[in-house]
């Protein structure tokens, strides 16, 4: 007697993501993999697993649970492997996050993340063991684009950074802009700006101390160039945290100028959908939406200035000075082990401010109605942040790329201005070489950026219009949710080439 049950077969494809040592990149690589997760179908069974060294696993581990408890149950879906961190000359023991580094060893962990002999040969066996369909790799791991070819898989590379700013580094490297800039900032062409070659849009000029430390370095540039760019020129795909209408012209350069064979504008992945609580359970019980609750509409300032940037005491000493002096509400994320506030300061700012010490829900605060305004250090996951949440900024970068971001914001896409005006005093992605920004500027450039009809308002009617779009962009549909499924699909069609593709029977 015949059956009436129909056996249906379901593609599987495996996929294994590889983020750099920092909160600011295992965050995202973990909204990607619960994304790629969500883009399964009948037809297509997706399962993505996260690769961290032990001492991230936590990391990776709370923003699953805050999924779980927001049912956003893809999250499932989502596995955890590990392989250990390298043994680093002059860094204790357990530290294996630029976060928990101290400053003056912080560069110890890029030096492992850029190294073959030190970071490939553990990463290698995991993923040779694990044997995925395909790799997604931080752009730090060059290595992982010739151990996916042996393997026969895919490799596409994934970076946390926007497509303005990693196109600004690619042009200012290819014209070498470390040739003429200067190592001492009592040089008189220390502050001397270089302008980004070969780019669409208004001109942006950058002075030279403001740049990457890799951009201040011959021998970091002759890498990027020789080794860096050539890694992801020759990965299968490269995928940006971004979408389309916040860089459209930049994001279409990096196909347009040959740098990549594919190209995927996938963001913002930590965007929650719709039908989730934008604070999540363990949100709504932080003490400092409480707070919020109790404020009027856009009339509290909220500072941060993410998970790894190093201020002084005595910046944050100015800092404190020029909130309590600017006469406005703020709520303050500072992550300092050695900070104490100025005498009797939290007694005279008690009544409208509040320090958060610990972790804070970034994404629930800027989605907080009592939130008018963001001082940021401009690093991408808090841009995009603050962009799905409609809210301007006030900008103050510290390293990396972030002055270089700042641009975007304030200059292109007019959804902030800068704290420190141009000329006030020698910013600079060396910290010792960064002047202090004084309490009086602080205060003067939170009091006008709140004041009505200042230019916070200007700046509030531009980012509004971009939450939406970036909404648009993560529903189904929208571009980065095509971008995602066309991800899956070209994975699956490279897997299945190669006889790879594996069936599950229903």
């Amino acid at each position: 007697m015949a059956s009436n049950t129909t056996t249906r077969s379901t593609k599987k494809l495996r996929l294994l993501l590889v983020p750099f040592f920092a909160t600011s990149h295992i965050e995202p690589f973990t909204h990607l993999a619960i994304r790629l997760a969500a883009a399964a179908s009948p037809s297509v069974a997706v399962e993505a697993t996260v690769a961290v060294t032990p001492a991230n696993v936590p990391i990776v581990q709370s923003l699953l649970e805050r999924h779980y408890y927001g049912k956003h149950h893809d999250a499932a879906a989502v596995n955890i492997a590990t392989y250990p961190f390298p043994a680093v000359d002059g860094l204790p023991r357990g530290v294996e996050n630029l976060g928990k580094a101290a400053p003056a060893d912080s560069w110890r962990i890029d030096a492992a993340a850029f190294s073959d002999t030190l970071t490939r040969p553990a990463q290698e066996a995991l993923i040779r063991e694990q044997a995925p369909d395909a790799l997604v790799s931080d752009v730090h791991f060059v290595w992982n684009v010739r151990v996916a070819d042996e393997l026969g898989v895919p490799c596409v590379m994934f970076n946390v950074i926007g497509a303005f700013s990693l196109l600004a580094m690619r042009h200012l490297a290819g014209d070498d802009a470390s040739s003429s800039s200067s190592s001492s900032s009592s040089d008189p062409d220390a502050a001397a700006a270089v302008v980004v070659p070969r780019f669409p849009g208004p001109p942006i000029r950058i002075p030279r101390t403001e740049l990457p430390e890799f951009l201040r370095k011959k021998g970091r540039v002759d890498f990027m160039n020789n080794t860096f760019y050539p890694a992801q020129a020759g990965c299968f795909g490269f995928a940006i945290n971004t979408f389309s209408d916040l860089e459209q012209q930049y994001s279409d350069l990096h196909m347009r100028g040959g740098y990549v064979k594919r190209a995927y504008f996938i963001g913002p992945v930590s965007l929650r959908p719709s039908s989730s609580s934008a604070a999540g359970a363990n949100s709504e019980q932080h003490h400092c939406i409480d707070w919020l609750d109790s404020k009027p509409n856009r009339s509290v300032v909220y500072l941060c200035f993410g998970s790894f940037v190093p201020v002084s005491d005595a910046q944050l000493d100015e800092l404190a000075l020029g909130l309590e002096a600017s006469g406005e509400s703020f709520l303050w994320v500072v992550r300092s082990a050695t900070w104490t506030p100025p005498a009797r300061w939290e007694e005279r700012v008690r009544d409208r401010g509040m320090v958060v010490t610990a972790w804070a829900p970034q994404t629930a605060i800027l989605g907080h109605r009592a939130v008018g305004a963001f001082v940021t250090h401009c690093g991408w996951n808090s841009v995009l942040e603050t962009v799905a949440a409609g809210v301007p900024v006030l900008t103050w970068p510290v390293v990396f790329e972030q002055f270089i971001t700042e641009r975007l914001l304030t200059e292109v896409l007019g959804i902030g201005v800068r704290l420190w005006p141009h000329g006030a005093g020698l910013r600079s992605t060396r910290h010792a070489e960064h002047e202090l920004v004084p309490a009086q500027a602080v205060a003067r450039a939170v009091k006008a950026f709140m004041r009505p009809g200042g230019p916070g308002e200007a700046a509030r009617n531009r980012v509004m219009d971009l939450a939406g779009k970036a909404h648009a962009a993560m529903a189904e549909g929208g571009s980065s949710q095509r971008d995602i499924r066309r991800l899956v699909d070209d994975l699956l069609e490279a897997r299945g080439a190669a006889g790879g593709t594996k069936l599950v029977q229903d």
